[in-house]
């Protein structure tokens, strides 16, 4: 019996502790291991990176676009909180803060002011010489009515807003209402049917809105 659980004991051992080849082979396959890690790394890492680069470019340039977005929206609210773009109607044309419009028909002085009313408007004023030589180039051989009226020769002439005119240009004639010739301003009876012009500050053209 002593012996017998002597030759277990020793075979116990054998099984127990690695001999030197077990260790060069475990080292080996360590190596090996340690090899394949490096390696698929190596492969892998550079895809990655290169992939997490972009998209932080990406992000990047996102975040600068929208940054510079809501600083330009600021600035336009900023500069324009509400209404902007003045403009006219279709059919009008734009000179400085008015519309003007160019009548095809034509009418006594009364009634073109009536005409001049319904569109929001009234027979043309001018405020400056450059809005009148405006108005003579588009008048043509045409003559058009203008918001200019009196009572009589011995009054002043006044606007339809019922201000006195500041007589920018002389008014030739006898008559009571006045018109706009190629050569200037002339004055008729109200009742002759002539052209007419109207016009009204610009409007403001809302985003979103339209005129």
């Amino acid at each position: 019996m002593p012996a017998a659980v002597a030759q277990s004991a020793s075979m116990c051992m054998l099984e127990k502790e690695p001999t030197d080849t077990d260790l060069h082979q475990e080292g080996e396959i360590d190596k090996e291991l340690q090899g394949k890690c490096l390696r698929m790394v190596s492969s892998v890492t550079p895809v990655k990176l290169y992939c997490c680069y972009v998209v932080n470019m990406g992000l990047t340039a996102a975040l600068i676009t929208l940054v510079a977005l809501s600083v330009r929206k600021e600035k336009l609210v900023t500069e324009c909180p509400g209404p902007c773009s003045p403009t006219c109607p279709t059919d009008w044309i734009g000179f400085g803060s008015q519309c003007f419009h160019f009548s095809e028909h034509t009418n006594n002085w009364t009634s073109s002011q009536n005409s001049c009313m319904a569109l929001a408007a009234h027979l043309a004023r001018f405020d400056s010489l450059e809005e009148l030589n405006f108005l003579k180039r588009y008048n043509c051989d045409s003559d058009h009515w203008i918001g200019l009226h009196r009572e009589s020769p011995e009054h002043p002439w006044m606007w339809t807003n019922n201000t006195e005119y500041n007589n920018l240009d002389p008014i030739r004639g006898g008559g009571e209402c006045a018109y706009l010739t190629d050569r200037g301003i002339s004055s008729g009876r109200g009742y002759t049917h002539r052209k007419w012009i109207c016009s009204k500050p610009k409007a403001t053209l809302y985003k979103g809105l339209g005129f």
